[in-house]
């Protein structure tokens, strides 16, 4: 990958586009893990290394699509890094004590995100992509460094596997906690991404 000298113009340029993409970056990261203080964590990270490595970064290329690839690649690294190591978040575990009955948040919201947290981790990239990231196929196998047809496949699949758990009535159990803390933000950050711009 070619390196490039950043005059002053260049750098503001990469700052300003960097800044229009965050918001499609914490979609997608709370989209993957369904946990919003690591999503703003990997996003962070993300940042970081992008802004460490804007030399590499192809002026008129897709800041959006290049900094997806290194958040997908932060947050793989730290789920094979967590892989053995159990994680205890004792804020939720207070909330989940201390519950309220307050439970007042349409009930398909927490259906629909524990659906998609229900899917294996490729099949829900693949669907955040395609479905809520605005990405097309060719797109999304790029981020994903895999076919096309593949990408199809589990795009295909995520939606046919949420539309069973949907309609079947037969919901994962999940963390409604966390649920009830995230779910609201996940699905209005993933519509914002997705509306036409305008």
């Amino acid at each position: 990958m070619a390196v490039h000298t950043l005059t002053a113009a260049d750098k503001s340029a990469f700052k300003r586009e960097l800044a229009e993409v965050v918001p499609h970056l914490r979609a997608f990261a709370r989209g993957l893990c369904g946990r919003p203080d690591m999503a703003d964590d990997l996003v962070q990270e993300t940042l970081l290394k992008a802004w460490a490595a804007q030399e590499r970064f192809e002026p008129g290329t897709s800041m959006r699509a290049w900094t997806f690839v290194i958040l997908r690649n932060v947050y793989l690294t730290e789920m094979r890094r967590n892989r053995f190591r159990g994680e205890y978040d004792e804020t939720v575990a207070e909330r989940i004590l201390v519950q309220s009955a307050e439970q007042e948040e349409p009930i398909h919201l927490n259906d629909m995100r524990r659906a998609l947290m229900a899917l294996p981790e490729e099949r829900r990239e693949a669907l955040l992509l395609v479905g809520a990231g605005g990405f097309s196929y060719e797109e999304a196998a790029e981020i994903c460094q895999c076919p096309v047809g593949t990408i199809k496949s589990r795009v295909g699949r995520a939606r046919a596997a949420i539309t069973a758990m949907l309609d079947g009535g037969e919901m994962p159990e999940g963390d409604h906690a966390k649920a009830a803390d995230a779910h609201a933000s996940i699905l209005a950050e993933l519509e914002l991404v997705s509306a036409p711009a305008t």
